[in-house]
């Protein structure tokens, strides 16, 4: 076992940390600024809708069949990419607009080639975190928490800079602001993961070739298929996804616009969920590991689903708002780090990139439609108070999923036999030497 495993070395973990912080909040610049400047420019909640649906459908695309290239090109090198691809496609959106050639169709096409490159990239780094946190020394539950954390820190720091810039430069000037953060998080990566041998490319049986693919994309289906609580997770998540993309992209930017005070309100807004949901991830992460996931992760699922679409309905006020998203965003807080663990105890390492993008493109399947294109057009045609409703109403029959069916409390039952086995014999030995095996409890 090499020395930095048993003495913690938490140095990659820390790294890799900050090169999520840094890319996620490019992403909340991108996903603020391009609505905004689309809705500031043509007025239309339905083109809106149309980016939306433009960036989120590649996204998809490439989880569907990304997951055996990862392990091939290796995580390491897939990040990167995926970070100075990202960020070159978002600097020609504002580059075309001040040279006076961007049309509205070249806007739709880099939207997708940010949205083609952000899902590996996610992926790969993902994937690593069970390795990171064994060789920092740290429980899984903890490792999840914080990088959630880190997430949701990011979306905080997008969300409250990215109001406030949109207003004091333009969402021009905030894409290319945008482009500077994936330009910063791919060296950073490089660096954190340097020399570790999970993060390069794999070993594999057979020499690349059609067959070989397909076999390895088949692997990690078959898995997820064979796996009810993996299954329902994704399920449940592929409805919910669309929900809330929805939610970002069009319905909370509509009345931030017309009835709010603008860019800065929509900021806040989300400011103060970012807020509650790092909160409620950070306190999960130090001491969920105390209590059963399953009826944590219901009761959290209850609070994030309705009232926030019931409130946005019936109200054109601030406070009331700011109120529900800090409410629900403590309870979002606790759901990601459950289904991270859940994820990782469950899935075994040679699969995980191959399971982990079957689980991407399978929870995004409709969140191209539901995300964008179908929220815009209900706004344009039944008006918004109407349409909060109906999807809310969607969101309350999704959140009783883990109350009714009973696979859902298996949640607690995760992991294999060897990882319990393992778990022990490192509890055993922490208190003499620090052991850091496989032992997530």
């Amino acid at each position: 076992m090499p020395e930095d495993f048993l003495t913690g070395d938490r140095r990659p973990l820390t790294t890799v940390l900050a090169a999520n912080l840094v890319s996620i909040t490019g992403n909340c610049l991108t996903y603020m600024g391009v609505p905004w400047f689309v809705l500031q420019s043509t007025g239309s909640a339905a083109k809106a809708g149309i980016v939306a649906f433009c960036t989120l459908l590649p996204v998809v695309l490439a989880a569907l069949v990304g997951g055996p290239v990862i392990d091939r090109i290796g995580r390491r090198r897939v990040s990167v990419a995926s970070d100075l691809a990202c960020g070159v496609a978002v600097a020609a959106i504002p580059l075309l607009q001040f040279a006076g050639i961007l049309h509205f169709w070249m806007l739709c096409v880099l939207m997708a080639v940010t949205g083609l490159c952000r899902s590996p990239g996610e992926t790969a780094r993902g994937v690593l975190l069970p390795t990171l946190a064994q060789r920092a020394g740290m429980p899984l539950t903890r490792a999840a928490g914080l990088y959630d954390g880190a997430a949701r820190c990011a979306a905080l720091t997008g969300s409250a800079l990215g109001g406030v810039l949109i207003a004091v430069l333009g969402a021009e000037n905030v894409l290319l602001v945008d482009a500077a953060t994936f330009a910063v998080a791919a060296p950073l990566f490089a660096f954190g993961v340097r020399g570790l041998s999970e993060a390069q490319p794999q070993r594999q049986v057979e020499p690349a070739s059609l067959r070989a693919y397909r076999r390895e994309l088949a692997e990690g289906y078959r898995f997820l298929a064979a796996t009810p609580l993996l299954l329902d997770l994704c399920l449940l998540t592929l409805v919910t996804r669309g929900l809330d993309q929805g939610w970002s992209t069009v319905l909370l930017p509509v009345p931030a616009r017309k009835e709010l005070g603008g860019s800065i309100d929509l900021g806040l807004l989300n400011a103060a969920f970012g807020v509650c949901a790092l909160t409620g991830a950070l306190v999960y992460g130090a001491v969920g590991g105390r209590f059963r996931r399953w009826p944590v992760f219901t009761i959290a699922f209850l609070i994030v689903g309705l009232p926030r679409f019931v409130v946005a309905a019936f109200t054109d006020t601030f406070a009331p708002l700011a109120v529900i998203m800090a409410v629900e965003g403590l309870a979002c807080g606790v759901l990601n780090p459950i289904v991270a663990t859940v994820t990782y105890e469950t899935v075994p390492e040679e699969l995980r990139s191959r399971v982990l993008s079957a689980t991407t493109a399978s929870v995004q399947l409709v969140t191209p439609l539901g995300g964008g294109l179908a929220a815009g057009f209900l706004v344009d045609s039944v008006q918004l108070p109407s349409t909060l409703l109906m999807v809310g109403g969607v969101y309350l029959l999704a959140t009783l999923c883990p109350v009714i069916f009973p696979a859902w409390r298996k949640m607690d039952s995760t992991g294999s036999p060897h990882d319990r086995t393992e778990g022990s014999r490192c509890r055993r030995v922490r208190g003499r030497n620090g052991c850091t095996g496989s032992s997530f409890p």
